[in-house]
């Protein structure tokens, strides 16, 4: 800092300006106009891409209600598009590994968020608001020695 603050008007004038450096976030596209991201939850990792299209969701090369035969995953995948009001208008490309299928889902819910704000950066306030950009690091508690579980004790016998 090469300049020092010798008042409050300094102090004031110096956070306006730093307001006004807020990070600008920027369309990032790939050679073939899609969007990528990649986001994980527990063991589970998905790679999305995003393009403008009909709306198809592709997951492993199946259709989403084949991978995501349960109706609340399906919810949760579509979240962030709902939230936006871009259901309908982005086909998508899902690579996803690891895990069970809760937490697949919730990895392709947090690449997807991830995704809509590569290819529309005006969309993020909306979905940080929501959380669907933070990662959910709660993860699987290891087992304990001397315990049957990760907290679960052997049945206790007085004789």
């Amino acid at each position: 800092m090469a300049d020092t603050l010798s008042s409050l008007q300094d102090l004031k004038g110096a956070t306006a300006a730093a307001a006004s450096e807020a990070p600008k976030y920027e369309q990032k596209l790939d050679k073939f106009g899609r969007a990528y991201a990649t986001g994980k939850r527990k063991d589970a990792v998905a790679r999305v891409w995003i393009k403008p299209g009909s709306g198809k969701i592709v997951v492993n090369d199946r259709a989403i209600d084949i991978y995501f035969a349960r109706p609340v995953l399906r919810m949760i995948v579509q979240q962030p598009l709902v939230i936006a009001k871009r259901l309908g208008q982005y086909d998508l490309m899902v690579t996803v590994a690891g895990g069970g299928l809760s937490g697949q889902a919730g990895a392709v819910r947090h690449g997807l968020a991830k995704a809509l704000t590569n290819f529309e950066p005006d969309l993020r306030p909306a979905l940080k608001k929501e959380g669907f950009l933070t990662r959910d690091s709660r993860v699987v508690e290891r087992k304990k020695y001397g315990k049957k579980k990760a907290r679960r004790s052997f049945q206790f016998s007085k004789r």
